[in-house]
């Protein structure tokens, strides 16, 4: 499964990811390899969640910033 993430820093120097089409999905770390292993757990997480409560998944909307893969 691939999902779009958006990574930003923060004023203290922080990465910190969002997941557009898993509204409230976010994480972060204090490198770029740190701020993307945290958002796939963060990821794998909700996922499981939205799964338990027989929620379907959103799709994704507009420009692809970068895709990941994430094993569910």
């Amino acid at each position: 499964m691939e999902i779009k993430v958006v990574f930003e820093k923060d004023e203290d120097g922080m990465y910190v990811v969002t997941c557009p089409s898993l509204p409230g999905c976010v994480s972060q770390g204090r490198t770029e390899k740190e701020a993307l292993k945290n958002i796939r757990e963060a990821i794998r997480l909700h996922v499981k969640c939205l799964a338990e409560d027989g929620l379907p998944l959103s799709r994704p909307k507009g420009a692809k910033e970068r895709l990941i893969e994430v094993m569910v």
